[in-house]
C-alpha cells in the first residue's frame, strides 16, 4: 500500500509520501467519507453514500433522510436509503454506519476489525462519526473521529 499524503503535494521527488500509518489512514478515511458515491469515474462505488443525499431533507423525528421524490419511477436501489437510520452502529444493518463500515472494509485494506458509529446531535445539527479498528501491519488499535454538518 502506498501512503500518499492527502491533499496531494508534488515535491521534487514526486508525490509527497506520508510516513505515519495512522495519519495516512486518517487521510484515506477523510477522503472516503467526503466523497459522494458515483462521483469518481474510475470506481463509481468509491465514497460514502450519505454524501449523495446532502440535498435531501433530514427527517429529525424518524432519524432518517426524507424521501422527497417518492414516486413509482424511483429505482429499487435508492428505496432502502430512505429507511436507513442516521444514528447507529455498524452492527445494525439498516444504518448509514453499516454502509460506512462496508466502504472502509472495501477501500482501506490496512484496517481490520472495523466498526463505525454515527451519532446525530439535533441541537448542534451535526453527525459525529467514529471509526475503530486495528492496523493490520502493527496490530495497533486505531481510532478516527470526524463530523458532518447537517445540510438543512
Amino acid at each position: 500500500m502506498i501512503n500518499i499524503a492527502i491533499p496531494l503535494q508534488i515535491t521534487r521527488n514526486g508525490l509527497l509520501m506520508e510516513t505515519d500509518d495512522k495519519r495516512s489512514i486518517d487521510h484515506a478515511l477523510s477522503l472516503l467519507i467526503q466523497t459522494a458515491c458515483y462521483s469518481w469515474l474510475p470506481d463509481p462505488q468509491y465514497g460514502f453514500i450519505l454524501k449523495n443525499l446532502r440535498f435531501e431533507i433530514f427527517n429529525e423525528n424518524e432519524g432518517t433522510i426524507f424521501d422527497s421524490v417518492h414516486d413509482d419511477r424511483q429505482t429499487v436501489y435508492h428505496q432502502p436509503l430512505y429507511r436507513m437510520k442516521v444514528t447507529g452502529t455498524s452492527k445494525n444493518v439498516s444504518t448509514f454506519a453499516a454502509e460506512l463500515k462496508n466502504a472502509i472494509e472495501r477501500y482501506e485494506p490496512r484496517l481490520e476489525q472495523v466498526t463505525a458509529t454515527l451519532t446525530y446531535i439535533r441541537e448542534e445539527r451535526r453527525i459525529y462519526i467514529t471509526v475503530k479498528g486495528v492496523i493490520k501491519e502493527s496490530h495497533e488499535d486505531y481510532g478516527y473521529e470526524t463530523t458532518i454538518k447537517i445540510w438543512k
